[in-house]
């Protein structure tokens, strides 16, 4: 089996969903679809029938990369005792060096990121720099933008 797919247990439950509505949504609309197109006759000309084929074939991807993720999905719950240090599933609370703007990211699967909700890739490098750190230590990010620091000042699991 390919490498273990990290994620929360809401993540696992968000992408369960995501394939049932793939499976009994989307793909009965396309098939719906594709019949009506069919209906209209001469199919070399029928660009229904080949935008409903080309979505077709989208679906179809879409539901083995789910079937995939979820077959190799590894679900990592929050620690019951705070360990005090950042790990997966944890939110911390961040005060960057330069502008003192604090920041609160949640380090979730990539399926899961979401930066504008303050959730971050587990890969990304600010969650990178964050592992293992502890509550008042620094963490040097090698940003596009640049070198920043952060200063950890709370992670909790919640």
């Amino acid at each position: 089996m390919a490498d273990r797919v990290p994620m929360t247990r809401a993540g696992y439950e968000s992408l369960k969903l995501e394939l049932s509505r793939l499976k009994t949504e989307e793909r009965p609309e396309n098939v719906r679809d594709i019949e009506e197109a069919l209906a209209h006759g001469d199919l070399s000309e029928n660009a229904e029938y080949h935008a409903a084929k080309e979505r077709q074939s989208l679906i179809a991807g879409r539901i083995a990369a789910t079937e995939d993720k979820l077959a190799r999905a590894q679900i990592i719950d929050p620690p019951h005792d705070s360990p005090g240090k950042v790990q997966f599933g944890a939110t911390v609370v961040l005060a960057d060096a330069e502008s003192e703007e604090v920041v609160t990211y949640r380090i979730v699967g990539e399926d899961e990121a979401n930066p504008k909700k303050g959730m971050i890739s587990v890969t990304a490098p600010v969650a990178q720099a964050l592992m293992s750190k502890k509550v008042g230590d620094e963490a040097t990010v090698k940003a596009p933008k640049g070198v920043r620091e952060f200063e950890i000042l709370e992670i909790r699991f919640d």
